[in-house]
Formats: structure tokens, sequence, C-alpha cells
């Protein structure tokens, strides 16, 4: 069944009925306007998707009702076939002058009629449907302008969030998948330290851009291997770094997977150490793991805020990394307990060294070296 709506717009009421029978028999939905003015009322309260407008009609003839329509933008491309008994010819120049789109010649011939219905009508639909497309496209546009901007600042915001945990974990705070973490809170975490041996008599002879040059290959590979082991970078000084696990994302391994990222990072450092040694450079890395309750949180003001941890748990890292030799790992009592229940012997040999006097602990602290 066809579908459109129709107006009729004629004076004469025997011709609105026969146009109108005609066209409500095929499916077509119609209404009527017996002038101009009356016509104009209707277009502008409810579009129809076609006109059928009669050329001669008392107060405006069909040509001003044609125009008055064009001249409304809302209704620049509705079709409009005008409905004449006068000249074909001289009536055709008139319509097209007025912005007609076809003719009907009285009296009317159906099979025309609907042919001429049939082909404005697709003409009108693909018109709706271009219009169509084109505001959602607007709409499209405006949407993705706007998550464009949501993505970037996202991506600042993942930006300053990795400056202390893993992407993974940057990514699940924005997406709301984990807390706040810069609220001050308190947990167990193992605490890894490391630092360069030979560091200090290496500045004192080398060049600045020497130094620098060797700090930047030693924090890209201590840092990729961070970010692979998903630890917390607490901060890095000089050739000391501090990454602790456990925190801001709960781990059941935190000091085993602490220690296979100590593990490999002594495994890069001994190829590193092996480039430096051509160009003269005699450094070594030691590394000092420990376990304990910290209070962790944001520290500092607005405009810089940095990710810390304090607790004894981070001295004795730190005091046990000032002890190891290059090449060692050393870890506290607490680390070597929880490897040995997680793990047994199996992963790694761990062998104990005595008790160490570490400044600022007043006993003597038992130690385990990692072989």
């Amino acid at each position: 069944m066809s579908t459109g709506s129709i107006l009729i717009v004629d004076d004469v009421a025997k011709n609105v009925r026969l146009l109108a029978d005609v066209l409500g028999a095929r499916g077509y939905r119609t209404r009527t306007a017996a002038s101009g003015l009356e016509a104009l009322a209707s277009i502008s309260a409810e579009p129809p998707d076609l006109v059928l407008l009669d050329v001669m009609m008392p107060g405006m003839n069909g040509y001003e009702v044609c125009r008055a329509i064009r001249a409304d933008p809302l209704h620049a491309v509705l079709p409009v076939v005008l409905v004449t008994a006068l000249d074909p010819e001289q009536e055709r120049v008139n319509g097209l002058d007025a912005g007609a789109d076809d003719f009907l010649g009285k009296p009317i011939n159906q099979a025309e009629l609907m042919a001429r219905v049939r082909s404005l009508l697709r003409v009108k639909s693909l018109y709706d449907e271009v219009q169509r497309q084109r505001a959602e496209l607007q709409a499209w546009n405006a949407t993705l302008e706007q998550r464009v901007a949501d993505s970037v600042r996202q991506l600042e915001r993942v930006g300053q969030l990795k400056r202390f945990f893993s992407p993974q974990l940057a990514e699940a705070i924005l997406a709301g998948g984990a807390g706040d973490p810069l609220r001050s809170h308190r947990r167990e975490i193992t605490v890894v330290f490391l630092d360069l041996r030979g560091f200090t008599a290496f500045t004192e002879t080398a060049d600045p851009e020497e130094v620098m040059a060797v700090l930047a290959q030693y924090h890209a590979a201590m840092g990729r291997l961070v970010l692979a082991h998903e630890g917390t970078l607490e901060r890095f000084s000089g050739d000391g770094m501090m990454i602790f696990f456990n925190d801001p994302q709960p781990v059941p391994d935190a000091s085993a997977r602490a220690l296979r990222m100590a593990v490999a990072m002594q495994r890069e450092m001994a190829a590193l150490s092996g480039q430096w040694r051509r160009r003269g450079y005699d450094l070594h890395m030691g590394i000092g793991i420990a376990q304990g309750f910290a209070t962790l949180g944001g520290i500092g003001f607005d405009g810089r805020i940095d990710y810390g941890a304090i607790g004894t748990v981070t001295n004795l890292a730190a005091r046990l990394c000032g002890e190891a030799a290059g090449g060692q790992i050393l870890v506290s009592q607490r680390v070597q307990a929880e490897l040995h229940e997680q793990a047994g012997d199996a992963e790694w040999a761990i062998e104990p060294i005595g008790e160490l006097e570490l400044k600022g602990f007043q006993r003597k602290v038992p130690a385990w070296r990692v072989a």
C-alpha cells in the first residue's frame, strides 16, 4: 500500500473530491484546502509530502501560492504539482518561474497523476533520508569532537598517574575500577630499593653528559621492568630507585613479584655493566627488599603531588640495599619467610648472611642473600 501525505488545493469542491478519492484508494493520506491562504496555513501547521495546487483560484492564484511556499526555507524542496486547464506550454513557463516541480492538465488523467505523484514522492523520500543522515552525521561529529576532547583529557590524566602506577592500574583508576589511591591509608607492602655501586667515583671523573647518558640507560632499563612487573615507582633520585608492591593494587604474591623483578634487574644490569666497562665505567647495582606496614598516599602541595610510602619498612629496604654488594640482592626476614611459604626453595636459592647492624635500627637485623 502506498504512503505519503498529499495536500489538495482547489476552490472547486468537485475537483477536490475527485483527487482525494483517486489518491485515497491507492493508500495516500490526503487533506484539502479551498484557497491559497488556507493552503499556506495548512503547510505551516503540518508540512505534507506533496502539494497538488490548482492555478486558477480567487485571492491568491497557484503561482503566488507556489512562490510563497518556495520563499520559506523549510519548504524549499516540498514537491508542488500545478494543476491547470490553461495552455500547457505557457503555464509550464510560468510554473517553472514560480518554482513548481511538475504539471498536470485538466481533465486529470489518473495514470499520469499517479505516475507523477509516485515519482515526486520518491524524490522527496530520498531528500528526507539525505537530510536525516546529514543530521545524524552532524550529531555524530559533535559527539566525536566531545569524545576526542574527553580522550585528550583522559590521556593527560593517565600520563600523570603513570608517573606512579602501572598503565593497567592508571586506566582502572580513571575508569572507576579502583579507589582513590592518593588518600592516606595503611597497608602491608614489599619495598624494593636499588642503587649503583661506584656511582660517586664515576661522577667525580666523568663529564656531566656521560653521567646523564648512563643514568638515562639505567632508568630506562629498570623502568621497563618496573612496569612489566606492575610495581609502583615511589621515586628515583640519581642512581637510587624505590619501588613497592601490594599498593595501590593489592597482589597475592608481592614478595615473589618483587624478587622476580629484582632478579630480572640484576640480569639487565649485568648486560649494562658490560657495556659500561668497555667505556671505562665500573658500575654495579645493589638491591634491598623488605616487607612491612607503611602509610601511603599523596604527599606534596597543589601543583606537585608525589605518591609516597612512610614507615620503617622503607628504611629497612634502603639499609639492606646499602649493605648489598654490587650484583647482590639482600632480603629481610619477613620477605624470606613469605617467599618460603609461597614457593618453598624451588624457585630461588636464599641463604642467611647473619645479623647486620643497620643505621637507625637499635638491634641487629637478620638478613638473607639471594644466590
